[in-house]
């Protein structure tokens, strides 16, 4: 069985690459589960798929100079722009598909932890629209 260790994962918002100020990236989707029982159930419970969403959650390390992730996320706060994640930063492939869509860059933390603490933020930020899979 293959297995995986992400060393080279890749993430960019809004066209910028910002896999160099990520520790940590995941994109999550779910569907509504809607309930269409009757009585022909006989018994048991139907269900079918309502509206999907999704959410990217990320933990970036800190930095506040001019042109590091604060600067990059900053003016994005309250808008909605792409996305691009995938397992590796290699070419696009069947074994390294990108996940694309649009997010709601809905909070961002400039300042957060306490003493002695690296500076990390941690943030998660909803889909807008479909997400997509590619393999090229």
């Amino acid at each position: 069985m293959p297995k995986m260790v992400l060393l080279a994962q890749y993430f960019s918002v809004n066209g910028t690459d910002v896999s160099a100020h990520t520790r940590k990236a995941e994109l999550a989707m779910e569907v509504e589960d809607k309930d269409v029982t009757t009585y022909g159930s006989l018994g048991w419970k139907e269900v079918r798929g309502g509206l999907k969403s999704g959410e990217i959650g990320a933990e970036f390390l800190q930095d506040v100079a001019a042109g590091a992730i604060d600067s990059i996320m900053w003016p994005l706060f309250g808008t909605v722009v792409p996305f691009e994640a995938r397992a590796d930063q290699a070419a696009v492939s069947a074994s390294n598909p990108k996940y694309t869509g649009n997010i709601l860059i809905k909070e961002w933390k400039p300042l957060e932890g306490g003493v002695g603490d690296e500076a990390s933020v941690s943030v998660t930020y909803p889909t807008s629209g479909a997400v997509t899979r590619a393999t090229s």
